[in-house]
């Protein structure tokens, strides 16, 4: 089987979020061997492409566990197969995954995917978030999965430095913080932490701009909004709200290396 390295949401090597890819054409891998292998590549996400015929079946493992949703690995997903030629350049690839169907086309040069529009409520602010983050927010919310806080600074923003171990003390254990931008061009910043799933810092994370599109579109009034994500490694994601609780994200993916899998 084929293995990818990509760098998704960026058109740079060692930018933007690396993803590995697996590809499995008929024989799928035991869940057991995708684990190993996830903890073995190290990426804050492994992706698995199972081809049935014309299915397309897509699930994505963090080092320590198997995730719901993961846009960065689907980008570098969708790259592969099409630079392996086993889906035609020119065709909207269909994804079978626990988030149900998910799309990925070609559009004006990036790789735009069809996700769905995911909330918080608004929610009283933890002390153990705030300590662990090092902030106090304008904003708290959350669901039953992560935090969404908004601070004033771009430059607090940069400079957080998470204490984990205040962190492993909150009710939940991944911490989306966003800003207004000061960057030209740019609408707002952010970063992620996710030490719950294994990641103490994500580079470039699709799924929290699932959250901060429609949260920073209904701010400022826009349908289509661009988020710049303030990590070492830094990545731009294109955001625009659609019809039924949709969002469309855009970005670019550079592959780094392919090579043969042998398992």
């Amino acid at each position: 089987m084929k293995y990818y390295h990509i760098d998704a949401f960026t058109e740079e090597a060692f930018k933007g979020n690396s993803a590995g890819v697996v590809l499995c054409e008929g024989e799928d891998l035991d869940d057991g061997v995708k684990q190993r292998l996830a903890a073995e590549l190290r990426h804050s996400e492994t992706a698995f492409v199972l081809l049935r015929g014309k299915d397309v079946f897509l699930r994505w493992f963090t080092p320590i566990r198997e995730v719901d949703l993961c846009g960065h690995a689907t980008v570098a997903s969708a790259s592969a197969l099409w630079d392996s030629g086993l889906i035609g350049e020119d065709e909207t690839i269909r994804f079978s995954t626990r988030s149900g169907i998910l799309t990925a086309r070609k559009e004006r040069g990036f790789i735009e995917l069809d996700f769905p529009r995911l909330f918080v409520s608004p929610c009283e602010q933890s002390e153990a978030v705030n300590r662990g983050l090092g902030i106090t927010p304008i904003y708290c919310a959350k669901n039953d999965r992560r935090y969404l806080l908004e601070i004033d600074s771009p430059e607090d923003l940069r400079g957080l430095k998470p204490d984990f171990a205040e962190l492993a003390k909150a009710d939940l254990g991944a911490f989306m913080v966003t800003c207004r931008s000061d960057r030209p061009g740019i609408d707002f910043l952010s970063r992620f932490f996710a030490p719950a799933v294994g990641i103490s810092e994500d580079p470039v994370t699709g799924s929290s701009h699932c959250y901060l599109a429609p949260y920073w579109s209904a701010k400022l009034g826009k349908t289509t909004v661009t988020g710049f994500q303030e990590s070492e490694r830094t990545g731009i994601i294109q955001c625009e709200l659609s019809g039924n609780d949709r969002v469309k994200l855009r970005g670019k993916a550079r592959r780094l290396f392919d090579a043969k899998l042998e398992l």
